[in-house]
C-alpha cells in the first residue's frame, strides 16, 4: 500500500514534502532542492527508488511501499565540519523512531548503521550540498526477506517482530525526533550527542571490532568518539587509533 502522504503532510506542516511513488534516488532530488534554495526542513519521500544510494555510492535496497526511503534537507547554523556529529543525530532519530513507534529495540554502531540484533535494519548518509546537508535514511520496514549476500547481515522491522508496521507514524517520529535532536545539538553543542550516541550504542565502548587502516585488516576495541564524533580504537598492539571513514563490524573470532 503506497504511503498516505496527506496524513504525513497533517502531522507535519512545518515539512515541505515532495512525494514520488517512484523515483531514482530520494537524495539525488533532495541535492537539487537544496542547491535551489529549498528551505531548512524539506522532505523527499518515495515509495519506491531505482538507485537508492547508500555509503561510498553502494546501492541501497528499496522494495516498494515496503521501507521508508526518504532525504531531509537540514539548514544548521553549524560548521561544515559537523557533518560527523548531524550523522550522529541522525542514526539516534531513526532508532528512537523506531522504538517508539514499534517497541523494538535499535542498537547503533559508528557511523551510521542502525541494527536489531546484529542485522541492520536503517542506514544514514549525509552530505553537503550548497550551504545545506542532505541527509538519507532509509528503514527496512515491511519486507518479509532480503537477501543473504549483502555487504552486511540485513533485517527488517517486518522479520524481527513478526507482524507489519504502518510506515506512516514511523515518518512522523523520525522527523519529531530529528528535530529535537538537532535543536538539543544547536543549544547544548556536539558533546550531547556525542553522550546520547554512545548511551545508545554497544559499538561505541569496549566492543572488539574488526577495521580497515592503511596497513590492511585490523582488530580492536572500540573506546569511544572523540570530539569532533569520530571512534577511537585500540589495537591490539595496544595504540589507539582514530577511524575517519569506513566503519567496524564485529569481531567473532573469539
Amino acid at each position: 500500500m503506497a504511503l498516505d502522504i496527506q496524513s504525513i503532510a497533517e502531522q507535519r506542516p512545518q515539512n515541505a514534502i515532495h512525494y514520488f511513488s517512484v523515483i531514482g534516488s530520494t537524495m539525488t532530488e533532495a541535492a537539487r532542492l537544496a542547491v535551489s534554495g529549498a528551505p531548512h526542513g524539506s522532505v523527499v519521500i518515495a515509495d519506491g527508488q531505482t538507485a537508492g544510494i547508500g555509503r561510498f555510492g553502494r546501492h541501497w535496497l528499496s522494495e516498494p511501499e515496503s521501507g521508508i526511503y526518504c532525504s531531509i534537507l537540514l539548514r544548521l547554523p553549524l560548521e561544515p565540519a559537523s557533518l560527523p556529529i548531524v550523522t550522529l543525530a541522525l542514526g539516534l532519530a531513526a532508532a528512537e523512531a523506531i522504538e517508539q513507534t514499534t517497541g523494538i529495540d535499535c542498537d547503533l554502531r559508528w557511523p551510521n548503521d542502525v541494527l536489531i540484533r546484529e542485522r541492520k535494519v536503517a542506514g544514514i548518509l549525509a552530505q553537503l550540498h550548497d550551504t545545506g546537508i542532505v541527509a538519507g535514511i532509509g528503514i527496512n520496514v515491511n519486507q518479509a526477506g532480503l537477501p543473504d549476500d549483502l555487504r552486511t547481515p540485513a533485517t527488517s522491522l517486518k522479520m524481527a517482530a513478526k507482524k507489519a508496521f504502518a510506515r506512516e507514524p514511523i515518518v512522523v517520529a523520525l522527523l519529531q525526533r530529528l528535530d529535537a535532536l538537532c535543536a538539543l545539538l544547536i543549544a547544548e553543542g556536539p558533546e550531547c550527542m556525542i553522550r546520547a550516541f554512545m548511551a545508545a550504542s554497544s559499538y561505541a565502548l569496549h566492543r572488539r571490532v574488526i577495521y580497515e587502516s592503511d596497513r590492511g585488516t585490523k582488530k580492536g576495541v572500540t573506546a569511544g568518539l572523540d570530539e569532533n564524533g569520530f571512534l577511537k580504537v585500540r589495537d591490539d598492539s595496544g595504540v589507539t587509533v582514530t577511524l575517519y571513514n569506513g566503519g567496524v563490524r564485529p569481531d567473532t573470532s573469539l
